[in-house]
């Protein structure tokens, strides 16, 4: 098993007007931003470094003005082979002209992304662009009833969408289930950029716990994807919903047999007397006060002692717990139970 980290580094980097509450407004503001934008193909020619109310721009032939974020203006020094910070130390004027020397020139089209009077970035022909929303539609489609997880410590939400790209956490919190004795739920992460920031990829897993800085702790089956957005990327939508699928289908069977267990253990005995009770869940690592209580506990329920009424009843105990890790580390114990019914 293995912790991942990748949720908490977006939990760390995403300031607030980069959240959102759920999968839904996460998704509008990406087809809002899809549907805003245009894209340009101009020769390098056609792409002039001009001064715009004295910040550096770019005028594109047949077109208007366009400003320049951070993203878009490192990626501009980058194809004019010129160090960005160098460029920043230069007033606009020089940094125009400096432009304007070095950009590179040829007949290779260039292709520029904008919206809202911005740059949001600029690439060779090469690069290949998936929307965000081509992605967050396997989402809608493969696994609508996962969620963002719990909201972090800082109020960060698993969603996030800025300039330069989009990162979504979620989980099936409903669906917690025995895997080798200790229990589990599904979850995913998926992220992409439409403008070059990083790959397109999707993270699948089962987890045991999650904490407020969003670290997936003890994580098992882990199964990573990504891909450059370089030509035949849309490939990648195809082999991201297969990833997402599989997730999806083996919740579902690990569901249905884990209802057939949990059937199971409420037709199993552990004896007809408190005694024997006692016997059959020794050996557990469940401490003896707890074993008393839980069996004073089955004594007042009309199904007897059984697998299910002892889990029931250790399970109500561990949630008297106050720390997370021995709570969690407890529940693993109560899930070996679940043994006797088999």
């Amino acid at each position: 098993m293995t912790n991942l980290k990748r949720a908490s580094y977006q939990l760390f980097s995403r300031p607030e007007d980069e959240r959102f509450p759920n999968f839904e407004s996460l998704y509008d503001h990406c087809a809002s931003a899809q549907k805003d934008s245009q894209v340009h193909w101009k020769s390098p020619a056609q792409v002039i470094p001009v001064e715009m109310q004295g910040n550096l721009g770019l005028k594109l032939t047949g077109d208007y003005g366009y400003t320049l974020n951070d993203w878009s203006f490192g990626q501009a020094c980058s194809i004019a082979s010129i160090n960005k910070e160098t460029v920043n130390r230069l007033s606009t004027e020089t940094a125009v002209q400096v432009l304007l020397e070095t950009m590179p020139a040829g007949e290779k089209p260039m292709q520029v992304l904008t919206k809202d009077g911005k740059v949001r970035s600029i690439h060779g022909a090469s690069y290949t662009r998936l929307y965000d929303c081509d992605v967050l539609d396997i989402v809608m489609d493969e696994a609508s009833d996962f969620t963002p997880p719990p909201v972090g410590f800082n109020g960060a939400t698993g969603l996030y969408a800025g300039e330069q790209d989009m990162f979504a956490f979620m989980v099936d919190n409903g669906s917690w289930v025995d895997i080798d004795g200790e229990q589990f739920a599904p979850g995913f992460f998926i992220w992409n950029s439409e403008v070059g920031r990083r790959t397109v990829g999707i993270e699948t897993f089962w987890f045991q716990r999650i904490c407020g800085n969003h670290i997936v702790w003890e994580a098992t089956e882990v199964v990573s994807y990504k891909r450059k957005h370089t030509a035949n990327v849309a490939d990648a939508l195809g082999e991201m919903r297969l990833i997402l699928r599989q997730l999806v289908d083996k919740r579902d069977q690990r569901k249905d047999a884990f209802a057939h267990a949990i059937k199971q253990s409420m037709n199993t005995s552990l004896g007809s007397t408190p005694e024997d009770a006692a016997k059959a869940l020794t050996g557990f690592g469940i401490g003896v006060g707890h074993i008393k209580t839980a069996i004073e506990t089955m004594s007042t329920q009309s199904g007897g002692f059984t697998v299910f009424g002892a889990v029931d009843a250790l399970t109500r105990i561990s949630r008297q717990i106050a720390n997370a890790g021995e709570r969690a580390a407890y529940d693993s114990k109560i899930g070996t139970i679940l043994s006797l019914a088999s």
